[in-house]
């Protein structure tokens, strides 16, 4: 297995084949650098950039790698490299943003044995897990699972149970979570400092493998879920205080176009108080699917202010994959 001559983890901190009960260079051969481009006038480009990397893995006999969405949203190619240094095209074939989960196929035979899939029902905060990214042990971490709880994310977007794994990974996008027994717990998605007991932990969290498995067979054939759209405001928003504070604008978005402006307080949504980043986001999610109306109350200036939007998909706003 080839591993990357620039960088790698001091030996103490990589997982040792004697340590788990399955190949542990079996698994971590599953693992694919994903490295993408997108056109300049993507939606996503300035804040995500034009050139994005990250890692996969490959998940089905057909080559079908799962990675996290960001780095394949509006992508215009894509190249996934394996870990024996073979380079293929892909087709970005799916990003569900619900889950934040990003499926692409690759245009050929990747020759990739794919890594089995488990479930995160029975792993719990202690145990002991592999954080993998693509280039073998060098590239990988012995970890820990250091929390499983909500997680809400400025964007609008809601996990009812995150991981989150310490040491962190500094190349988590589209990571492997991979538990004791070999199979696949999670794919990366940030980097995170969270307070565990009375220590700050730095790690990276992972969207749960549990959620793709009701979704994959549609995002597969059709691209996208069955589940109706969410709503989307275009409103990026975060806790300062207590209080939920409107810290970015989608250009063109629901929000600016309803004139929000940055530093507005969120207060109330349909005239029901809303008290943490999740119960904004469900509250909005709770009147209906993408294009309804969304009734606000916001704080500007120690003024209140009613404000209707219009809501709408999120994915009207991206540029669409084309298979060449």
């Amino acid at each position: 297995m080839s591993e990357s001559p620039d960088w790698g983890f001091p030996a103490e901190l990589q997982p040792r084949p004697e340590d788990w009960r399955f190949d542990l260079d079996a698994a971590l051969g599953a693992l694919v650098m994903v490295r993408t481009e997108v056109p300049e006038d993507a939606f996503t480009a300035q804040i995500l950039g034009t050139e994005r990397a990250g890692n996969g893995v490959v998940i089905r006999d057909d080559g079908l790698v799962l990675t996290i969405g960001y780095l394949i949203t509006e992508a215009s190619s894509v190249w996934l490299t394996t870990a024996q240094g073979s380079v293929m095209a892909g087709h970005p074939l799916a990003y569900d943003q619900q889950t934040g989960f990003g499926l692409v196929l690759p245009l050929g035979r990747l020759g990739v044995i794919p890594l089995a899939r488990g479930s995160t029902g029975r792993c719990k905060v202690g145990d002991d897990v592999v954080v993998a990214g693509h280039g073998g042990r060098a590239h990988a971490l012995k970890a820990q699972i250091f929390d499983k709880r909500e997680f809400a994310g400025y964007w609008e977007y809601v996990l009812d149970e995150a991981l989150f794994a310490s040491p962190a990974h500094p190349q988590w996008g589209g990571s492997a979570l991979i538990g004791a027994d070999g199979k696949l717990l999670g794919i990366g998605s940030l980097l995170v400092e969270e307070k565990s007991g009375d220590q700050n932990v730095q790690g990276n969290m992972f969207v749960p493998i549990d959620l793709l498995e009701p979704i994959l067979d549609d995002l597969v054939t059709r691209g996208r879920t069955r589940r109706p759209v969410r709503p989307w405001l275009g409103m990026y928003t975060t806790e300062i205080a207590g209080k939920l504070v409107v810290a970015g604008l989608a250009n063109g978005g629901p929000a600016e176009r309803a004139g929000l402006k940055l530093g507005d307080i969120v207060a109330e949504v349909a005239e029901q108080r809303v008290r943490g980043l999740a119960e904004l986001f469900r509250s909005v999610w709770r009147l209906g699917a993408a294009g309804c109306e969304v009734p606000l109350t916001i704080s500007r200036a120690g003024a209140k202010i009613s404000v209707r939007l219009k809501s709408a998909d999120r994915s009207d706003f991206l540029k669409k994959p084309s298979l060449h």
